[in-house]
């Protein structure tokens, strides 16, 4: 009973400052309802342990819509804290008792009611972070919870919600016994405001499809990249509902998205692991369309302020991305050695590879680099390989067999370097006239490849490579020149002579594409993540001692957890 009546009040009530606490106060009585995940540990709980998450699953299509729509709207229109709120927000730093001490009305007691509910599993004492946005904030972290909670069955015999678990998800049952998650569902069918009401009556969505103004939601997710919350509504948006991606994928502005994101993955030292990875996957999602991949490379940004390696003018959005791209497995081979974002940075390359056009000097440099970089780190595993063999073999270490394969690690890198010389590739087939800074950088660096020219994995690609090379070098050698060679002249006589260029010799291989796919329970890896969210930012006071779910930490950091989210490649 009270929970419908929550959802149905929330969605039908404006969002003003007259009705302002109030909403706040139901939007934070709904988070302590369904923070019983807090307390259930990584596992779930048995039957009933969240009844009232359990409740909200359960609530029709026409409840969950506009609830879900006026959520969003709260967090596109972001209205701060009103001024006669001063003393509201103060109560919070003192003990309830002594507030109800000093409230005598009846209206009183019932306007403080929710912080009765609190007593249950807050502590009054525990520090937390206020916001200016308290409202805006919270309805994101609510939708948030709502969205990432997992699948249930049905059990009609016991009328009970029942956890599906991963022996049920294997055992072949009908999926149509599992009703899916109508918060997840309004989310991922929402539909712009200006978007044509015929084609969703004729889809038969109707009345419940929840309209929101894609404009507004764009900027303001732009707008607050640099938080945690806002990311994981981007990654759920662009992942999962296909009409807001589309709606991205046409912008024209796409640096108003994309910029912050870059900004981010600059100062990875200063990101969590999870905001790194959740990044990159929304890239990878975003490349995986050609139409993207194009457009990025034509919008030209006037320069890049917060880049202080060097001055970046005139430099398109395509070749800073690459820059950033680079720079972050630059930074991950020397600090986090991780290698599913090793993975993901060279996935979103090889998916941008075809379409590269004019990538500017910097960029094509650091894209021969980037070989070089990680053909050095594949030198030393080699050696290394190498002398481990060689001492179990001469019987230096003792009590060891001699391994069959090469260690892991220079499989992984061998692969690496591979997808390196296919990125290469795929520009040189696809995109050879538009790119002459990447011959120059290519031919200023040619020595790079021959180690690897007889590799089995490599000599292939390579035969494209030099077939490239030998091109130009005899090109260059015909001239008859009384002057040095210069920069200028050497870019001059590539872009007169990709002219002529017409790929005879060229091998074609399969183009390369990678794509996103969610793993079978990522609830294991979002539902700590967006509590942990809930916890530092939301305003209430925890008992962090009490969280299971996580380990709660009193300074409000948060943890850096590893998603092993799934990259297929096809």
């Amino acid at each position: 009973m009270v929970l419908p009546a929550l959802l149905s009040f929330i969605g039908s009530s404006d969002i003003n400052p007259n009705s302002y606490l109030l909403q706040l106060e139901l939007v934070n009585l709904l988070l302590v309802m369904m923070s019983t995940q807090l307390y259930s540990g990584p596992a779930e709980g048995p039957v009933g342990a969240h009844p009232f998450l359990d409740a909200a699953i359960m609530q029709e299509s026409a409840l969950v819509g506009p609830f879900v729509r006026k959520l969003l709207l709260s967090y596109i229109a972001r209205l701060p804290i009103p001024s006669e709120a001063v003393y509201h927000a103060s109560l919070l730093k003192g003990k309830q008792i002594g507030v109800f001490r000093k409230m005598s009305s009846a209206a009183a007691s019932v306007l403080m009611l929710p912080y009765y509910t609190y007593s249950y599993l807050v502590s009054p004492t525990a520090g937390s972070n206020i916001s200016k946005f308290p409202l805006a904030d919270n309805s994101l972290h609510l939708l948030l919870v709502l969205n990432h909670y997992g699948k249930s069955l049905v059990d009609a015999s016991l009328d009970t919600v029942v956890e599906l678990s991963r022996d049920d998800a294997t055992a072949g049952l009908d999926a149509s016994l599992y009703p899916s998650n109508p918060f997840r569902q309004a989310l991922e069918s929402a539909r712009d405001t200006d978007f044509d009401l015929v084609d969703i009556v004729e889809n038969g969505q109707g009345s419940s499809v929840v309209k929101i103004p894609f404009a507004a939601l764009y900027d303001r997710i732009g707008m607050c990249l640099s938080d945690d919350s806002s990311i994981l509504l981007l990654y759920s948006l662009v992942h999962g509902n296909p009409a807001f991606l589309e709606y991205v994928l046409v912008r024209t502005d796409l640096d108003t998205l994309l910029m912050p994101v870059l900004e981010m993955l600059y100062n990875a030292p200063r990101r969590s692991a999870n905001q790194i990875y959740m990044l990159l996957i929304i890239l990878l999602i975003l490349s995986q369309d050609s139409s993207f991949n194009a457009s990025i490379h034509k919008l030209l940004l006037p320069g890049v302020s917060w880049y202080k390696e060097r001055l970046l003018p005139q430099i398109s959005l395509g070749s800073l991305m690459v820059v950033i791209l680079i720079r972050t497995v630059k930074y991950n081979l020397s600090r986090l050695r991780d290698v599913f974002l090793h993975t993901n940075c060279l996935a979103i390359l090889a998916n941008m590879a075809p379409h590269m056009h004019q990538l500017n000097a910097y960029a094509s440099q650091r894209l021969v680099s980037l070989f070089d970089m990680l053909a050095r780190k594949y030198a030393r595993l080699t050696d290394d390989a190498i002398t481990r063999i060689s001492a179990l073999k001469s019987g230096q270490v003792e009590g060891m067999e001699v391994p069959d394969d090469m260690p892991t690690e220079l499989h992984i890198y061998t692969d690496f370097l591979r997808i390196v010389l296919e990125i290469i590739n795929a520009i040189l087939t696809y995109a050879l006239p538009r790119n002459p800074e990447v011959i120059y950088a290519l031919l200023h660096r040619q020595e790079l490849f021959q180690p690897f020219r007889d590799h089995p994995r490599f000599y292939e690609l390579l035969e494209n490579v030099y077939t490239v090379l030998d091109f130009f070098n005899v090109r260059m050698d015909d001239q008859q020149m009384d002057k040095e060679w210069s920069v200028e002249r050497v870019l001059q006589l590539i872009v007169t002579t990709a002219r002529s260029w017409r790929g005879d010799g060229m091998k074609t291989f399969t183009q390369l594409r990678f794509t996103y796919e969610e793993e079978l329970h990522p609830e294991e890896f979002f539902v700590p993540y967006v509590w942990q969210l809930v916890v530092s930012h939301s305003g209430i006071q925890w008992d962090l001692e009490a969280i299971s779910l996580f380990q709660a930490r009193p300074n409000n950091e948060i943890a850096d957890t590893i998603d092993k989210l799934t990259i297929s490649t096809s």
